[in-house]
């Protein structure tokens, strides 16, 4: 598979720059693998599809308020700081993206907040857009935290071109977030509201829930034309016992195993024994699926409409079938259907 295979017009207007008034009434494509056949719902039609015993599973990553704007020492150049992840809870160091890159170097100190409330030193220089940085606060952890998180914004991606509002916090994270760590978030799961998951529940859905920190390689640019050059960005990714037992039962019965999103699709397949059933873990996954792949845990998925040249959408693909899902996104381009982390959702059976 090649990266112009991934090329497509995305008209500019298509990409959501606001998320559906009530979560569960975005617009949902469903793609029918065996027939071909696509249809047009509401996502709260969702439920439709799904029988008793059925299971879902969902990411329950917390996305924190990782985008910090402030000035560099001496010239007072405006910078923005993009936390990735803690390295050390002790020493306040923190693994970030700093823009513009080229004039941060070791040493400068960097101020956030009315009165340089915070200030941080730029320790290491670790790629040419990263750094580490060790922020410099005398008090207890809890409060340098408090401290940080009031600084930071929401990280709404870059192409939701439009500043960051209050509703945002809460829009920007699923209603089951609750492991923190994400600089993402995984937007499928963003369309469940409460009543849908009760109505789910009341129908014998069952849920198991795994947890995938997002990063920001989810948006890095695919730079190669090979796709098997491409490397993807480690993430960390927690399957435990109770996941594990619900989605193996599930299989073992035959029934759906539906992943809700490409975060979750990429934890399930990231650990699968050799009798193709999921296995416990703790650790970090830099998988990449692209066409072709065969997929060992997940036989149906709900995802959003992703970007052209985007690593999500080869994932769907794979899932999907090239031909067949590229045929669903001119649809949804001719449909008016969103695109995005805020846009509509896609439900492949």
């Amino acid at each position: 598979m090649k990266l112009s295979k991934f090329k497509f017009k995305l008209p500019t207007e298509l990409i959501a720059l606001h998320p559906t008034y009530n979560r569960d009434e975005s617009r949902l494509m469903v793609l029918h693998k065996d027939s071909g056949k696509i249809e047009h719902k509401l996502f709260k039609d969702l439920i439709d599809y799904f029988d008793d015993k059925d299971v879902m599973v969902f990411n329950n990553t917390k996305v924190f308020p990782a985008r910090l704007y402030g000035n560099k020492e001496k010239t007072g150049a405006d910078i923005e700081v993009f936390l990735l992840r803690e390295l050390n809870r002790e020493q306040r160091l923190w693994d970030v993206l700093v823009d513009p890159a080229r004039k941060i170097r070791i040493g400068n100190k960097l101020y956030f907040g009315d009165d340089d409330l915070l200030v941080a030193e730029v320790i290491d220089n670790t790629t040419s857009r990263g750094r580490t940085l060790r922020f410099l606060y005398e008090g207890s952890y809890e409060d340098f935290k408090s401290t940080l998180y009031g600084l930071g914004q929401t990280p709404l991606p870059k192409f939701i071109n439009r500043p960051v509002e209050p509703e945002d916090a809460d829009r920007y994270q699923t209603i089951f977030a609750k492991h923190e760590g994400a600089v993402a978030a995984p937007t499928a799961g963003m369309h469940f509201s409460r009543e849908l998951m009760k109505r789910l529940e009341i129908k014998g859905i069952d849920f198991a829930e795994v947890t995938l920190h997002v990063g920001l390689g989810n948006f890095r640019t695919v730079d190669v034309e090979d796709l098997t050059k491409h490397k993807m960005d480690s993430e960390q990714i927690f399957i435990n016992d109770d996941a594990v037992d619900i989605v193996n039962k599930a299989k073992s019965k035959k029934r759906n195993v539906c992943a809700v999103g490409t975060t979750v699709v990429r934890t399930l397949e990231s650990s699968v024994s050799t009798m193709g059933t999921l296995k416990p873990y703790e650790g970090w996954t830099n998988k990449f699926i692209f066409p072709p792949y065969d997929f060992h845990i997940p036989n149906s998925m709900i995802t959003n409409f992703h970007l052209p040249l985007s690593t999500l959408l080869m994932m769907v693909t794979a899932f999907g079938g090239y031909d067949f899902v590229m045929e669903a996104y001119a649809e949804a381009i001719k449909e008016k259907y969103r695109f995005g982390t805020y846009g509509d959702a896609m439900l492949i059976i």
